[in-house]
């Protein structure tokens, strides 16, 4: 309670951002550090324990949709393309008549899933059935786009959204409340694989909003200039070693989009790079939120054979693309623009973002929020593709040390705990003596 309060003194300043906070709390650290009793967790706490999930702009702007478990993927999917968003949480809804418990009204939610996931699944079930259908009978139901397979063949439109938990297809259902803080926020994030955090606030009923990974390093970036934000973030990519980073899948531009669609699912990844046959330079991608023209036009999914990968990604030339500029709206657009299925702030299919290996942390992280971009390929000084960075492996990096095991946390945690007179040994926060 006594370290609260001298935290909540150090924040009590009538004006000035996030890192004149955290310069005051820094300077406060370091002169009374022989003052400071730390216990258990405490080193981490003075420094982003302090800083509310609430900071975060356009939390309560992000599109919120639930659906149940008992819902048919036919249903699932025309109500996310017809609303507009990416993604939605899933409820369990239990039987009145057989529930013995009430539980929380949290724990109603069991799972979080994408558009793009639901679709690929569905697509990968149809090519199974087609292969042992009569092909005219093939062709007819593709002549009617993507949603008459839904409509037409009961076994993949009727399937419940909760079967999918099958193919590992939902992300966990980690909540968040306004009033956490961005190190509960990073300790999820890093500890887990998810792309959002969901945001509850009591007493109100279900969801308000969601926390994405990018509204999060943009949070982080608000510390530039910061000793110890720039002791990490101005190392260059070839001084680390991120979990993810290795060579991305690749499609050549000659090959159709059924083969990048694919390798999507194949991998589960976000994106699939298009290199030139021949000089293997970086053409474009093909992400997974790119799986829904194939429900938009339905002319694709008939042509996904022959149309290649080179012309897919060319369809894009005449959008206008809006870059997300207005100071006062950037934290709504990377929180609720990155969940609408029809994004209009992210790269082109031809435009794809990239980095080399001399660039620092800081400049990707700046590249990935300018572009909304959940992930940048890196190239070499030919444009070859040589690996793929995410933004989970750059919140990785400012990770806290993972206190239910032996495992170090990231670069800033360990500047933090150092300058605190701490160090993380056998799984647990520890003062020097």
């Amino acid at each position: 309670m006594q370290q609260s309060r001298q935290i909540a003194d150090v924040l009590n300043v009538s004006d000035g951002g996030l890192a004149d906070k955290e310069k005051n709390l820094s300077g406060s650290i370091n002169n009374n550090h022989q003052h400071v009793q730390n216990d258990s967790g405490s080193a981490l706490q003075q420094f982003l324990d302090h800083i509310p999930i609430s900071s975060i702009a356009g939390i309560k702007d992000s599109p919120v949709l639930e659906l149940k478990a008992g819902d048919s993927l036919r249903d699932a999917i025309h109500m996310l393309y017809e609303k507009d968003i990416f993604a939605a949480a899933i409820v369990d809804v239990l039987d009145p008549d057989t529930a013995t418990i009430r539980i929380r009204f949290s724990d109603r939610y069991i799972g979080f899933i994408d558009f793009a996931s639901m679709v690929l699944w569905c697509l990968e079930e149809y090519e199974k059935i087609g292969n042992n259908s009569m092909e005219q009978c093939h062709k007819d139901i593709e002549n009617g786009g993507f949603f008459s397979i839904l409509e037409q063949i009961p076994q993949i439109g009727q399937t419940k959204v909760g079967e999918l938990a099958k193919s590992f297809l939902w992300e966990p259902f980690f909540p968040v409340r306004l009033d956490d803080t961005i190190l509960h926020a990073l300790l999820l994030l890093s500890k887990h694989r998810l792309h959002v955090l969901p945001v509850m606030q009591q007493p109100d009923p279900g969801l308000i909003g969601f926390v994405t990974q990018n509204a999060v390093v943009q949070l982080l970036l608000q510390s530039s200039e910061l000793e110890w934000f720039d002791s990490i973030a101005d190392k260059h990519l070839s001084d680390f070693r991120f979990e993810d980073q290795k060579h991305p899948n690749c499609v050549s531009g000659d090959q159709t989009v059924a083969d990048a669609l694919k390798l999507l699912w194949q991998k589960q990844t976000c994106a699939v790079a298009v290199v030139d046959k021949q000089t293997k330079k970086l053409l474009g991608n093909v992400r997974n939120s790119d799986v829904y023209h194939l429900a938009k036009n339905d002319n694709l999914l008939t042509n996904r054979t022959i149309l290649t990968v080179e012309e897919f990604i060319h369809t894009e030339s005449d959008k206008v693309h809006i870059k997300p500029t207005i100071e006062d709206d950037h934290g709504a657009l990377l929180t609720a623009g990155s969940l609408r299925l029809k994004n209009s702030f992210t790269p082109r299919m031809d435009s794809p973002v990239s980095n080399k290996e001399n660039d620092t942390l800081k400049q990707v992280m700046e590249r990935m929020i300018e572009t909304n971009s959940s992930f940048s390929f890196l190239i070499n000084d030919n444009e070859q593709v040589t690996g793929l960075l995410t933004l989970r492996d750059i919140i990785l990096q400012f990770a806290p040390p993972c206190l239910d095991s032996g495992i170090g946390g990231g670069g800033f945690f360990e500047f933090a705990l150092e300058q605190s007179g701490c160090q993380v040994k056998n799984g647990n926060i520890v003062r020097n003596h």
